[in-house]
């Protein structure tokens, strides 16, 4: 199978952004409420299309990941974090999740980060398992630091360095 196409978004990427991310939506990795009309712009003052990488295949849009930096001190400018990511569900298990991690790490030491950081909710195995396959590791847990569903939900720290 051919591997998908990976590129820096573009803004008119903003609507087919926005429709994956409500499709994709679900208490396994969000910790927000369900998102409700009227819909706000997938991009924003904080996150630009310059901050996302997409996966294209079949000619669309089939899944995305948003780097950032965690904090805005220069002590901590040589961290970047992972702070989205999402695969269509007609595109998962045809390895465009795994092929936007590794864009990711290349995107982030093209930037000069030292390291690449996550958070990932302690249910979400598929996701644990992924990062770990790529080479994070736990850094920390906070246990229940999510109500979900009817129960706790921890929230677990990855990261590795580049």
């Amino acid at each position: 199978m051919p591997e998908p196409y990976i590129r820096t978004a573009r803004p008119d990427d903003d609507g087919e952004l926005s429709v994956l991310d409500r499709a994709t939506w679900s208490t396994l990795h969000e910790v927000m409420p369900a998102p409700q009309p009227p819909y706000e712009p997938f991009f924003d003052e904080r996150r630009g299309p310059d901050d996302h990488l997409v996966a294209e295949h079949d000619g669309r849009i089939a899944g995305y990941i948003r780097l950032a930096r965690p904090t805005p001190l220069a002590s901590n400018a040589h961290v970047l974090a992972i702070q989205g990511f999402a695969v269509a569900g007609e595109a998962r298990g045809r390895g465009i999740g795994r092929a936007l991690i590794r864009a990711a790490v290349e995107e982030a030491r093209r930037r000069g980060a030292r390291r690449l950081t996550l958070r990932v909710l302690g249910h979400n195995t598929p996701a644990r398992t992924l990062y770990e396959s790529e080479g994070f590791t736990v850094e920390g847990v906070l246990p229940g630091e999510f109500h979900l569903d009817g129960r706790y939900v921890d929230d677990v720290l990855m990261g590795r360095r580049l």
